[in-house]
């Protein structure tokens, strides 16, 4: 159930998708690493992490380590669950600092209850909702995965994952068994009105009903129970992506207050933020 950086095509279950040749592609892909890497920060921050320790992360879908790269810079132990040999062998020739776990979690989490602090994935529960076997069946593969998900991650804590539904009717499945196995929660979208940037993160907790974070790039709306309608306004200039020119002004000041909302000391705004300096001789 490998992740990825882009929205995927069904031609198949995962494990056969990703053989060794795509997989391979895929991880050496300057593009996808850096869109990887951009939803897996946002996946973290999302998660509501403690500053003050390391925890333990479980990353559903880990594909070649590119999330797990991320965790591992934060200071974060993981452990990652991939159904694809292949992207798993490409993760241990890449050396990465999790440990790795060839597993198809349809079948369920098997790890001991409360083990983890939290759970990120990129891209990869919506393959879940394809019946790639006679025996699959969607709706059954979807709660075994969130039932046993829930009883694996310590109670106050998050999982949030990142995926590309196909319509919203799989969204609604996707939603519907996560609530029943016991989360709170919703859907936290970046950049709803963008075709290329938006980006949907199911965001749940585990024990207890914590508010639902605020998506980027959205305006003032009222929020409902298990929904997701955010605010936090941002009408800054974007490229043609939707997203600011990287190191430009507008770049240095998102991730300047990314940071201030994780709770990081942060130096003040000032009309030279993100002004070029000319060289010296």
């Amino acid at each position: 159930m490998a992740g990825s950086g882009r929205r995927p095509e069904h031609r198949g279950p995962p494990e056969l998708f990703y053989d060794e040749a795509e997989a391979r592609k895929y991880t050496q892909n300057s593009r996808v690493v850096e869109i990887q890497a951009q939803m897996s920060e946002r996946a973290v921050e999302l998660l509501g992490l403690p500053e003050d320790r390391a925890c333990l992360l479980l990353d559903v879908g880990c594909g070649s380590g590119l999330s797990g790269d991320y965790i591992s810079e934060e200071g974060h132990y993981w452990i990652g669950m991939d159904i694809s040999p292949a992207m798993l062998d490409v993760a241990l020739e890449r050396e990465v600092e999790g440990d790795l776990l060839l597993a198809d979690v349809g079948h369920g989490i098997p790890f001991r209850p409360g083990m983890f602090d939290g759970c990120i994935s990129i891209s990869a529960v919506q393959w879940l909702c394809n019946a790639d076997k006679k025996s699959h069946s969607p709706p059954k593969r979807l709660y075994r995965f969130f039932s046993t998900l829930y009883t694996a991650l310590a109670r106050g804590s998050r999982a949030v994952l990142q995926l590309y539904p196909e319509n919203s009717e799989q969204l609604e499945l996707i939603t519907a068994q996560a609530m029943r196995a016991g989360f709170t929660g919703g859907m936290v979208v970046d950049y709803p009105n963008s075709a290329k940037a938006k980006k949907f993160f199911l965001c749940l907790f585990v024990g207890t009903s914590g508010t639902l974070p605020k998506g980027l790039g959205t305006e003032c709306a009222n929020e409902e129970p298990h929904q997701a309608k955010f605010t936090n306004e941002r009408t800054r200039f974007r490229n043609v992506k939707g997203k600011s020119v990287k190191k430009s002004r507008d770049w240095i000041l998102e991730k300047k207050e990314r940071r201030r909302r994780q709770g990081k000391e942060v130096r003040a705004d000032t009309k030279y933020t993100g002004r070029k300096r000319r060289p010296r001789f």
